[in-house]
């Protein structure tokens, strides 16, 4: 049975959903019309894989690697049956996960509001709670990153990940710090970082911003495994399979686009006098020309997705290729010693 269940009308969201799914009418008419097996990477609260399921797609598989996300689902999936199934997993093994080729993927970057709101679970310097950043529960926190890492590492972990120009400023006052005591805490660590930086204007976001969302990538490897998650994808689809992902900074965006160029055939030549690529068989169409972005109608219903932009690709019947992290200009944390 296709289509909504009673009572849950398509894309509907009530105002107590903990995530609301972001560009998803977007997803819908780019890739219209959706049918067969879907990958929902991103699992989350379920806002895409209901939508999907709402909009015709026979079946979801449904990863994600916060336990809490999967315990969650287990509740509001049971009414769909064998239509929805829950795997924990991450990106880098969607295709294993997936156990079948598949006609479309959607990839939802980032950290979800229902992690964000969760004090306990350490994302957020808005709300004090233990220095945790972990999606998956498991395996070094943010704590263990920021007390026990070598000040460069630090600094090249905020300067890459975060683009924060006060990186070395503030792995000096972080090592400062913990040479006192450990730094345990959101707010100790936002308090940190604000020291360093001046005090923002009106409308500016607050100043640990782009320290919080540069460790919280390094915690979970979160641009390795969008990196391993694309070429997964690839080899998931079947030809005529769909990839659709959300990005929402900068720097996954710059990664999702240069493998959709390379995978297109579209990347442009910067040397004119380089060779030819010998490589140029597309393995991928696009179906967005360029990036799409919320219109203000979905920034007002849901300011999450202000800065978001989504871009999917159609895959091909050439053989699928694994591009190395370094063609998708992941930025090299170099590995030094620890103190």
């Amino acid at each position: 049975m296709k289509g909504p269940l009673p009572g849950r009308p398509l894309h509907s969201q009530t105002s107590d959903d903990p995530h609301v799914p972001v560009l998803i009418e977007a997803i819908l008419d780019e890739c219209a019309p959706v049918s067969g097996v879907w990958l929902d990477g991103t699992l989350g609260a379920g806002g895409y894989t209901r939508a999907l399921l709402a909009a015709g797609v026979d079946r979801v598989i449904g990863v994600d690697r916060d336990p809490l996300a999967l315990q969650m689902a287990a509740g509001w999936a049971a009414p769909y049956g064998d239509r929805v199934r829950l795997v924990a997993g991450t990106f880098s093994d969607l295709d294993d996960l997936a156990g079948e080729s598949l006609d479309g993927v959607v990839l939802d970057l980032g950290v979800s509001s229902m992690q964000l709101d969760q004090a306990e679970r350490g994302f957020s310097f808005m709300k004090d709670g233990p220095l945790d950043m972990r999606m998956s529960q498991s395996g070094p926190s943010a704590a263990d990153l920021v007390n026990t890492a070598d000040e460069g590492v630090l600094a090249d972990i905020l300067y890459h990940y975060g683009e924060e120009r006060a990186s070395r400023r503030i792995a000096h006052a972080i090592v400062a710090q913990r040479a006192v005591e450990p730094i345990q805490t959101t707010a100790k660590l936002a308090e940190i970082v604000a020291k360093c930086l001046p005090r923002p204007k009106p409308g500016q976001s607050h100043p640990a911003t782009r320290s919080f969302q540069a460790i919280r990538i390094a915690v979970n490897t979160e641009f390795q495994e969008l990196a391993e998650g694309l070429n997964a994808a690839e080899r998931a689809l079947k030809p005529g399979g769909l990839l659709a992902v959300v990005t929402f900074h900068s720097l996954e965006d710059r990664i999702v686009k240069r493998f959709f160029q390379l995978a297109s055939g579209q990347e442009s030549n910067a040397n004119r006098y380089a060779p030819a690529r010998a490589d140029t068989t597309a393995r991928f169409e696009m179906v967005t020309r360029k990036a799409v972005a919320p219109d203000e109608a979905e920034v007002a219903r849901n300011p999450r997705a202000r800065s978001a932009k989504l871009r999917v690709g159609r895959r091909t019947a050439a053989p699928a290729k694994t591009l190395a992290p370094a063609e998708l200009g992941l930025p090299e944390i170099q590995k030094k010693g620890r103190r």
